[in-house]
């Protein structure tokens, strides 16, 4: 499956009108809190892998916070955690 590398600006121009659920990592929550940290207190980036209507994206940047739908990135931009696959760090 290809995974496309998207900026972090284009993703409020994505579509997550779907609402199937996607294949999610068993530790999706513990890699939000951990992304979440190493966001606010060292200011790490973190690879993101998620899915849009129209396919598997990835984005390299900071999560500044998460809540019990969304995650916050920095600049803004929100991704629904239902939409989420993995959290490289």
């Amino acid at each position: 499956m290809d995974t496309l590398l998207v900026e972090k600006e284009s993703i409020p121009s994505l579509s997550f009108t779907d609402k199937s659920r996607v294949q999610q990592h068993p530790n999706l929550r513990k890699q939000i809190d951990k992304a979440t940290i190493l966001g606010n207190i060292h200011r790490r980036k973190v690879s993101i892998v998620f899915e849009d209507d129209h396919g598997t994206k990835r984005v390299d940047t900071t999560i500044w916070a998460s809540g019990a739908k969304y995650v916050c990135l920095k600049g803004g931009v929100w991704i629904p955690i239902s939409r989420l696959k993995e959290i490289k760090v």
